[in-house]
C-alpha cells in the first residue's frame, strides 16, 4: 500500500470497503514510525508518542524499481472518467520548446518554463516525460508544487515516491540525507515558491534535474540558483484555426474563420480560449442541428421542436474572450449544480464520486467529463479545478449566491465520508484540497465535526501538511462553538506534531494548553496522554541542552603588556550576588588568627593607563563571567536621598577629574565613612543659611530708619519706631504736623475726622472700608504699647481708625505716646 501523500489508489472513491483491506473498527489505530518516535493515531484520545523501543529502529529503505514507478507515476495522474473518452488536444507549436528542454534536462540542468495560465504548460511537461524516461537512474518523478510554499513536504513526497517506506516518515535529518542520493528528473507543475524556498529544494537534491512549471507572477528563483529560464508564449494565427477545427470536427466558415482571427488577437494566441471556442461551435451546432444526420432526418412529432429551427449565431467577440457564462448555460443541470459546488469550494471539484451524493443526481459523475470537454475544467495533479478565470466569471452571473449552503453539504459529507471505516487514509488524502476548502467554507458546527474525523485520516496517510491546517481550523472552530473536549484534542494533536517535527517550544506550548483544558474538563485519559507527550519534550529539552550548553567566557588571562582602554573596563562578577554595602558594618577588626587585609586573595588587575578608571577588586569565584562596563560617573548609594543636597548631587553628579595610578602601599589605611563627609557639609551650609537669615533680619530692621516719601499714605501692617518727639498732625484736607506733646489729651472723635500716620513713619496696612463702631461723641481708640525694655525705640504696630462716611473724609494719625508717660 503507498503512503506518499496526495496519491489516489484508484480512480473509483466508494464507500465500499477496497478488496484485500484489512477489516477497520469505529476507530481506526494507525502506528506510525515518525523519526524517532513511534506515533500511534487515536482517533478517540489523541495520538499516543514514543521513544521507539531498542531494535525497532528501520533500516535503510529500498528503492522502487521501474515497474513500481510506473505504478506510483499512473496513481499521480488524473483518474480516468466515466462517460465518453475525452479527445486529445494536439501540441502545436512546441516543437522547438520541447527539444530544448529535453536538451537542457540531458545535461542536467533545471530549467523553469513560464506561461500564463492556460497556455499549454501540463501539456508540454507530459511531451516532455516521454522523452526523458531513461535519461535519470531513478526515472522521472511527477509532482504538484500546487499549494506548497515551503519544500517540506515537496521533499517528503519525493522521497516517497522513490523509495518504499510504508508508514514511516523520516526525521529531518534522515530526510535531507535520503534525497541526497536520489538522481532523477523531477517535473515540478504548478510551482508556486520561489526564491530561498526554491533554493533550499535545489540545494538539497543535487542530483535531481526539474522542469518546474510556473506563471509568471510567481517569485523568480535566485541569481545564484542557475536555473535557466523559458518562456511560453501563445500560438499563430494557423496554429489557432488548426486547434479550433480539430476541437469542432469539421471544417470552419468564412465567418468562423474571421471570428476565430478576432478572437487569436484578443486573446494572445491563448490556447485554452480555443478549446473553449470550439467548445462553442460544437454547443452552436447541436442547437442549429447543422450535422449530417439531423439533415437526413425528419423533425418527429415528440422532439418538442419546430420544422423551421432559428438558427444560432456566432458568439460575440466579447462572448468568445469570456465564455464561461454561456458554456454554463448550455451544459447540463447536473454540470451546473457541479459548478456551483466548485465555486463554493474555492474552484475545487471533488472527485467524481462524489458528486451523485452532492448533486442529488445518480448520473451526476459524468458531469466531470463534459465540463472537461468544454474547457471549464484544469486538470491539476491527481484532481481537477476550475480553470483560470473561470470562477470570477460564474460568480459574477449568480454561480456564488448559494456558496454557504453548498459548503456546508459538502462539509456534512465529507465529514461522514472521512469517518467511514471502509475509507483508506490514502483516500482520504488525494481529497484533501476538496476537504480543507469545504472545512474553510462550513459553519463552526460542521468545521468542528469535519476536523474531527479528517485529521486522523490525514496524519495516518503521512500528509502531515493538510493535518496540520485541518488541525488550526478546527480549534479555531471549536473555541468559536464552545466546545472545549474539542479544543483540548485539537491543541493536543498539534503539540505531538510539533514534537514529530523537533518544534520543541511550539509542542509544550500546545500540550500544556490541551492539559489545561482537560483538566478543566476532568478528562483522566486525556490528561495523562498529554502529560505523557509533555515529558517526552522536556527529556528532548534537556538533550539539546547537554548537546549544546550555555557560553560561558571565564576570566582572560593577564597579558605581558596590555593596552587598558580608556573607554572600558573589565570587572569580574561572580557568580553569586554580593551583600549589599549598607548592611556591612561600619568598622570590623580581623578575628585573631585571621590574615591581614593586604595579605587576603584577590584578583589579579592588570596595569591601567592613565585616566581609566579602576574598578574595585572584588573575589573571583570559579565561575565568573567577563563583563565590559563603560566607564561613566556611577553614584553608589545604599539609601535613597533625605536631603535637598543628597537630591542635587544625584541628579547633578561632578564629573570625576582624571586621576593619577595610586602607589601600593603596604596597609591600606581604613577609608572614612562614607556619610561623615556629608555631615560635614550639611553643618557648613546650615550654619551659612543662619548667618544669611541674620543679615536679611537685620537689614529689614534698620530700613526702618530711613525717611519714605512725603505723600502718598498708604497702610501696611509692619512694626514701626515711635520716637518721643513725634507728635500727631490733624489735617482736613492735607495732612499737618501735630505740636509735640508727652501725652495724648483725651479727645472726643468728630465725625469725618480719621487718624494718619505720622509723617516720617513707615505707613500701617490698608483699613477696611467699613464703619467704625464708635460713636460720635466717644474718644478714639489709640494703641498703647508696652514700656520698652531696653533703651532704645519701642517698636510698635500703627493701627488707623476710620469714622463713619461723611461728605468730606479727614484723615489724622495716632501716634503711640511717648516711653516715659507709659500711656
Amino acid at each position: 500500500m503507498s503512503t506518499g501523500p496526495a496519491v489516489s489508489t484508484g480512480p473509483a472513491v466508494s464507500t465500499a470497503p477496497a478488496p484485500g483491506a484489512p477489516a477497520a473498527g469505529p476507530a481506526r489505530v494507525v502506528s506510525l514510525t515518525a523519526g524517532d518516535f513511534t506515533l500511534t493515531v487515536n482517533p478517540v484520545d489523541g495520538s499516543e508518542i514514543e521513544p521507539l523501543r531498542p531494535g525497532t529502529e528501520p533500516g535503510r529503505p529500498a528503492r522502487r524499481d521501474a515497474a513500481a514507478r510506473a505504478v506510483r507515476d499512473s496513481a499521480a495522474r488524473p483518474p480516468v472518467l466515466p462517460g465518453p473518452a475525452v479527445p486529445a488536444r494536439p501540441l502545436l507549436e512546441c516543437e522547438e520548446e520541447r527539444e530544448r528542454l529535453v536538451r537542457l534536462l540531458g545535461r542536467g540542468r533545471s530549467v523553469r518554463l513560464t506561461g500564463p495560465a492556460g497556455s499549454g504548460r501540463s501539456a508540454l511537461l507530459d511531451a516532455v516525460a516521454d522523452r526523458c524516461a531513461g535519461l535519470a537512474p531513478d526515472g522521472v518523478v511527477r509532482l504538484s508544487g500546487y499549494g506548497h510554499q515551503q519544500p517540506g513536504e515537496l521533499l517528503h513526497a519525493l522521497y516517497a515516491t522513490v523509495y518504499e517506506a510504508e508508514r514511516a516518515r523520516p526525521g529531518r535529518i534522515e530526510l535531507l540525507a535520503r534525497v541526497r542520493e536520489i538522481g532523477a528528473v523531477v517535473l515540478l507543475d504548478d510551482l508556486e515558491m520561489g526564491g530561498p524556498a526554491l533554493d533550499e529544494l535545489l540545494r538539497a537534491t543535487p542530483e535531481c534535474a526539474y522542469l518546474l512549471a510556473a506563471t509568471p507572477d510567481t517569485r523568480a528563483p535566485s541569481d545564484h540558483s542557475h536555473v535557466e529560464e523559458v518562456f511560453l508564449g501563445g500560438l499563430g494565427k494557423a496554429e489557432c484555426l488548426e486547434l479550433l477545427e480539430s476541437g469542432a470536427g469539421r471544417p470552419l466558415t468564412d465567418e468562423e474563420i474571421a471570428w476565430a482571427g478576432d478572437l487569436c488577437f484578443a486573446s494572445v494566441g491563448l490556447p485554452l480560449r480555443f478549446v473553449q471556442a470550439a467548445a462553442l461551435l460544437r454547443q452552436r451546432d447541436e442547437l442549429n442541428h447543422s450535422d449530417e444526420d439531423d439533415e437526413e432526418e425528419e423533425p418527429g412529432v415528440f422532439e418538442g421542436r419546430p420544422r423551421d429551427a432559428v438558427q444560432v449565431p456566432l458568439p460575440t467577440l466579447a462572448e468568445g474572450a469570456a465564455p464561461a457564462e454561456l458554456l454554463a448555460s448550455r451544459v447540463s443541470e447536473s454540470a451546473r449544480a457541479a459548478l456551483r459546488i466548485a465555486c463554493a469550494l474555492g474552484g475545487e471539484l471533488p472527485h467524481h464520486a462524489h458528486l451523485p451524493a452532492l448533486v442529488g443526481d445518480t448520473h451526476a459523475d459524468t458531469a466531470v467529463a463534459e465540463l472537461l470537454t468544454c474547457g471549464l475544467l484544469t486538470p491539476v495533479g491527481t484532481r481537477y479545478r476550475l480553470a483560470a478565470g473561470v470562477a470570477r466569471q460564474l460568480e459574477e452571473v449568480g454561480y456564488g449566491d448559494t456558496a454557504s449552503e453548498e459548503a456546508r453539504t459538502a462539509a456534512r459529507h465529507y465529514a461522514w465520508w472521512t469517518g467511514h471505516a471502509s475509507v483508506v487514509p490514502e483516500r482520504v488524502a488525494a481529497e484533501a484540497d476538496a476537504v480543507l476548502a469545504a472545512l474553510a467554507g462550513a459553519d463552526v458546527v460542521a468545521a468542528v465535526l469535519l476536523a474531527r474525523t479528517a485529521a486522523p485520516a490525514f496524519a495516518a496517510s503521512l500528509h502531515w501538511e493538510a493535518w496540520e491546517r485541518v488541525l488550526r481550523s478546527g480549534a479555531e472552530a471549536a473555541r468559536k462553538a464552545g466546545e472545549v473536549a474539542e479544543q483540548a484534542y485539537f491543541h493536543h494533536e498539534l503539540g505531538v506534531l510539533a514534537l514529530c517535527e523537533e518544534r520543541l517550544d511550539r509542542a509544550r506550548a500546545e500540550l500544556e494548553t490541551s492539559i489545561g483544558l482537560r483538566g478543566a474538563l476532568a478528562d483522566k485519559r486525556g490528561t495523562v496522554a498529554g502529560r505523557r507527550a509533555l515529558a517526552l519534550v522536556v527529556d528532548r529539552e534537556n538533550a539539546v541542552a547537554a548537546v549544546s550548553p550555555p557560553l560561558r567566557l571565564e576570566a582572560p588571562a593577564v597579558p605581558a603588556a596590555p593596552a587598558a582602554s580608556p573607554d572600558a573596563v573589565t570587572v569580574a562578577t561572580p557568580a553569586a550576588p554580593a551583600a549589599p554595602a549598607s548592611k556591612a558594618p561600619k568598622t570590623a577588626k580581623p578575628a585573631p588568627g585571621a590574615p591581614a587585609a593586604s595579605e587576603a586573595p584577590t584578583a589579579k588587575v592588570a596595569p591601567v593607563a592613565p585616566g581609566a578608571r579602576v574598578a574595585p577588586v572584588v573575589p573571583v569565584s570559579a565561575e565568573a563571567v567577563t563583563r565590559m562596563t563603560p566607564v561613566v560617573p556611577v553614584t553608589a548609594r545604599s539609601e535613597p536621598p533625605t536631603t535637598l543636597s543628597e537630591v542635587f548631587e544625584d541628579a547633578f553628579p561632578l564629573t570625576p577629574k582624571p586621576a593619577p595610578t595610586p602607589a601600593l602601599r603596604p596597609a591600606a589605611a581604613p577609608a572614612p565613612a562614607p556619610g561623615r563627609r556629608r555631615r560635614v557639609l550639611l553643618a557648613g551650609a546650615g550654619a551659612l543659611t543662619v548667618v544669611a537669615l541674620g543679615t536679611v533680619v537685620s537689614l529689614a530692621l534698620s530700613s526702618s530708619d530711613t525717611s519714605p516719601p512725603a505723600e502718598g499714605p498708604s497702610v501696611t501692617r509692619t512694626p514701626t519706631v515711635t520716637a518721643p518727639t513725634t507728635a500727631p498732625v490733624v489735617s482736613k484736607n492735607d495732612p499737618a504736623p501735630e505740636p509735640p506733646v508727652s501725652a495724648p489729651p483725651a479727645q472726643s472723635a468728630v465725625p469725618g475726622q480719621s487718624l494718619a500716620p505720622t509723617p516720617g513713619r513707615t505707613p500701617a496696612r490698608t483699613p477696611s472700608r467699613r464703619p467704625s463702631a464708635t460713636p460720635p461723641n466717644s474718644p478714639p481708640a489709640t494703641s498703647v504699647s508696652p514700656p520698652p525694655t531696653t533703651a532704645g525705640p519701642s517698636p510698635t504696630p500703627t493701627e488707623t481708625v476710620v469714622p463713619s462716611p461723611t461728605a468730606t473724609t479727614q484723615t489724622g494719625t495716632a501716634t503711640a505716646p511717648s516711653p516715659a508717660t507709659g500711656r
